[in-house]
Order: structure tokens, then sequence, then C-alpha cells
């Protein structure tokens, strides 16, 4: 493969050589976030799934509580009179 000057290929595709060298800045400084990036929204939805279904758990552990304790209100209110 023949080397070919930067400012050459710039040119061929309408770029200015500084932004050239600021994104290939860019790359090696921080390439490697884009491949982690891929593996993390995977890993972020299924934390996101875990706690979802926790909380989901936790809502309706205390629905049922909730309506146990309603229900024994109504049935003393019941037993008293109230009702």
């Amino acid at each position: 493969m023949d080397k070919v000057p930067v400012s050459e290929l710039c040119e061929e595709l309408v770029l200015r050589p500084t932004v050239f060298y600021r994104w290939q800045k860019e790359l090696f400084e921080s390439g490697d976030a884009v491949f982690q990036s891929q593996e993390r929204p995977h890993r972020q939805v299924e934390e996101k799934q875990k706690r979802i279904e926790f909380l989901e758990k936790k809502v309706r552990t205390k629905d049922e509580v909730l309506a146990e304790l309603m229900a024994e209100h109504i049935a003393l209110k019941k037993s008293l009179g109230e009702l």
C-alpha cells in the first residue's frame, strides 16, 4: 500500500487537516470507549430490568400488606358497630 500524505487525503475528501488531526487525537485518547459502550447498554438494560423487577415486587408486597390492613380495619369497624 502506498503511503499518501494526510494533506492529499484531506484535499481529496474536502476536509481540513486540522479536523483530521483533531479526530485522530480524539480516537487515540478515547477510542476504547467506543468498544466499551457496545457492552454497556446491554449491561445497563439488564441492571435496569433487575431494578424494575425488584421495585415491582416491592410494590406488590406493599399492596398486599395494605389490603390486609384495610381488611382488618374494616373488620374492626364492623365489630365495633361503626359500619
